[in-house]
């Protein structure tokens, strides 16, 4: 071990200096402050802690940071991601930019969800260089736009940085996340016919026909996907989550949208749920001959997983054990996370993160001292899977 000592009054402040930045991201709420706030705050705090940085634009209120701790070379390259966007805070009933410490607490929008991850990876990489020690392989700090609506941000990223591994700081209640559900946005479109409402014999309710297709998604729901079973995420799963249709109270409708949303499995993908949507249309059609509808998957993300066995599964678990001493505990998230970006980019990558509650709930906290414990298992992970050039008992 490494007697490497961390400034826990230093990480606090920066994750206090985070919390009172508003990043609300503004493709959810359009009226959000974005991400260049607390990217160029994040860059200066990074520059005087020696580390070289450049930011990638994503527009003109919204960018990544990024820095760069070189290594001497030999080394493996780790990189450290983090989302700087928060989801709204009009419901939050504390201030959301009151970032108070009480009980241990940390409060405020982002607390949790997730800049005390970024504090966490931050104070590691202040740790190493303040201890004099010096890394074989490079760490890329990755602190990114984005992550709560479209992962522009890492999409960004990943078109002018690799490595060969990655850890993502979201909250994990300091559990190890290998696997988590994507998910595949639709929109099935039910054509009808209209006329006068007093026209049955011309008129064609889309509406009404929409319902017939809805009734086919709960069985798919209820009786297929239901039996599927991952032994860390459960089942996969389908709900309607928006309908449009009707032009007036006296008219048939001749037009009905619904928009779906299917979370998705590892194995599963984009042609899995266009198959599913496709076979209710003809299933539908067979049985009523007035049914016409098209469909478009036009949003898609993939679902996690990674083995047990990659390096940097096992070095993040050796650290686990050693600094937690305990260990392990290896789960899955039903939430989509940028992960799966850096796992297409052939980044294998892992979660890894502090305590707390309330992520985009109306009180939001995190865990000032799993902070910490997250910033110890970070450094040792980093070392020992970057290597260390000068290295000493």
């Amino acid at each position: 071990m490494y007697d490497i000592r961390i400034d826990t009054d230093k990480a606090l402040k920066l994750l206090q200096e985070m919390i009172s930045i508003d990043s609300v991201n503004p493709s959810l709420v359009k009226t959000g402050n974005g991400e260049l706030g607390i990217a160029h705050h994040i860059g200066q705090y990074l520059e005087k802690m020696g580390i070289g940085v450049k930011y990638q634009e994503i527009d003109s209120k919204r960018a990544n940071v990024i820095g760069v701790l070189q290594g001497t070379g030999g080394g493996r390259t780790i990189m450290l991601n983090g989302h700087t966007d928060t989801v709204s805070s009009e419901t939050m009933s504390i201030d959301p930019l009151d970032p108070r410490f009480e009980n241990g607490k940390v409060y405020g929008r982002g607390a949790l969800d997730m800049k005390g991850g970024l504090a966490a990876q931050i104070a590691a990489l202040h740790s190493i260089i303040e201890s004099g020690l010096r890394l074989k392989g490079d760490v890329i700090l990755a602190c990114v736009a984005d992550e709560e609506y479209a992962s522009r941000g890492t999409e960004t990223l990943v078109k002018n940085y690799s490595a060969d591994a990655a850890v993502i700081c979201e909250p994990t209640g300091l559990k190890i996340t290998i696997a988590h559900k994507g998910f595949a946005w639709a929109k099935v479109e039910v054509i009808g016919k209209a006329a006068h409402g007093s026209l049955s014999d011309e008129g064609i309710d889309a509406i009404i026909k929409a319902a017939k297709f809805l009734v086919e998604i709960e069985n798919l729901g209820k009786d297929i996907l239901s039996q599927r079973d991952h032994p860390l995420l459960g089942s996969p799963s389908i709900h309607a989550s928006l309908i449009n249709g009707g032009i007036e109270l006296s008219t048939y409708p001749d037009y009905c949208k619904i928009e779906l949303e299917r979370r998705t499995l590892p194995g599963e993908n984009r042609e899995t749920v266009a198959g599913e949507i496709e076979n209710i249309i003809e299933k539908v059609g067979s049985v009523d001959r007035q049914f016409r509808a098209n469909y478009d998957v036009f949003f898609y993300r993939p679902a996690l997983e990674i083995s047990r066995e990659q390096p940097i599964v096992q070095t993040l678990k050796k650290a686990c054990q050693i600094i937690l001493r305990k260990e392990p505990e290896f789960v899955g998230m039903s939430g989509w996370l940028d992960s799966a970006v850096l796992a297409e980019a052939d980044i294998p990558t892992i979660i890894f993160g502090p305590k707390g509650e309330g992520a985009h709930g109306s009180v939001e906290y995190v865990d000032f001292d799993s902070v910490v414990d997250t910033t110890k298992v970070l450094i040792k992970t980093i070392l020992d899977f970057c290597g260390v050039c000068n290295p000493r008992a």
